[in-house]
């Protein structure tokens, strides 16, 4: 039983932070930022990429932590929705090791890409 809450909050805990970063904190500065970025676009041209793909993957990592939140009464999407956070994550991880940031700046993403792991077991154990 305790194993099921703590799912819930680890889907709460992904589905905040993704809501905060892409809605509250895209046009502020945070520690976590690619580079010298003070935004969420000047992060993605430091990676290189373009807007378009800085609004494509914004929308895919909000859907995906919305789809986490409906996990919790629809069980059948945790795994598709926590495997698909999973691999923006890790995609994200190589991104800050491409622009050579220190490793602390890979923190958010290596632990919601642990987390999303996590949820992954719960859900086929």
């Amino acid at each position: 039983m305790e194993i099921y809450y703590v799912n819930i909050a680890v889907k709460v805990f992904i589905f905040l932070s993704i809501v905060n970063v892409w809605f509250f904190r895209f046009g502020k500065p945070t520690a976590w930022r690619a580079g010298d970025a003070s935004s969420m676009k000047e992060e993605f041209k430091a990676y290189g990429l373009s807007e378009t793909m800085m609004y494509v993957l914004g929308g895919l990592k909000v859907l995906l932590a919305i789809l986490l939140i409906a996990s919790i009464w629809f069980p059948n999407l945790a795994t598709p929705a926590a495997a698909g956070m999973a691999v923006l994550m890790l995609g994200a991880i190589i991104m800050h090791l491409k622009v050579k940031d220190p490793i602390k700046k890979s923190f958010p993403a290596f632990s919601f890409l642990v987390l999303s792991v996590l949820i992954i077991y719960f859900h086929i154990s």
